[in-house]
């Protein structure tokens, strides 16, 4: 019995005569068949089972802490399950400054990642030094890792941090595959390095 023969036995039912949606699924003719590609496929599902790696740096981590608990829920994206090593992580979420004597290891916990891997930049002190602009601290984590999204505020909200796991996520389902995701991030990488430091650069009223 296909789907047509179906509604049509439905219809005789008491309940279904009345049944507006049925009705218009009746009106239109569905396609029948689903057309993607492995990439988008791929991208559906990597995005939608994200596991952030545990790292919290400085203040905003306790915001980043609160985005998991019930009352924000980011569990509904699939993203409950914060890793405590690096091996079972796609995701870092550097939460806060960076020191220069933490700068090492926090390249290591990145390196140690598998691919596909992501970094979100949360908050100021983590994007640009924030208000830490001296010689103990790293002026923008991007000049240690890759950054994929950059999420202001000092701390961000929760609800912040949720929207910026949303627009990852985004970014994830159009990535592509194989040696192209690695090309590009190598050239992302690079251009991270090469870039002025937040430091240097100077204003108007330099």
């Amino acid at each position: 019995m296909n789907m047509r023969d179906y509604n049509e036995k439905m219809l005789h039912i008491p309940s279904k005569r009345d049944d507006l949606q049925l009705a218009a699924e009746q009106s239109v003719e569905g396609p029948g068949f689903l057309i993607t590609s492995v990439e988008q496929l791929s991208g559906l599902a990597q995005a939608r089972s994200m596991w952030p790696v545990t790292m919290g740096l400085a203040c905003c981590a306790i915001e980043m802490m609160a985005a998991g608990t019930p009352r924000f829920d980011m569990a509904r994206f699939g993203w409950e399950v914060f890793r405590a090593s690096p091996r079972h992580a796609d995701v870092m979420i550097v939460s806060g400054r960076v020191s220069h004597k933490m700068a090492p290891i926090v390249r290591n916990v990145y390196d140690s990642m598998p691919e596909p891997k992501w970094v979100i930049s949360m908050g100021a002190c983590a994007s640009s030094g924030g208000i830490f602009n001296n010689y103990a601290v790293v002026q923008g984590c991007d000049h240690i890792v890759p950054v994929d999204i950059y999420l202001p505020g000092c701390p961000p909200r929760p609800e912040a941090l949720i929207h910026a796991v949303l627009v990852l996520r985004e970014q994830i389902g159009k990535e592509p595959l194989g040696v192209h995701r690695r090309e590009i991030a190598r050239r992302a990488e690079q251009a991270a390095l090469e870039a002025t430091p937040t430091h240097q650069m100077k204003g108007l009223l330099a």
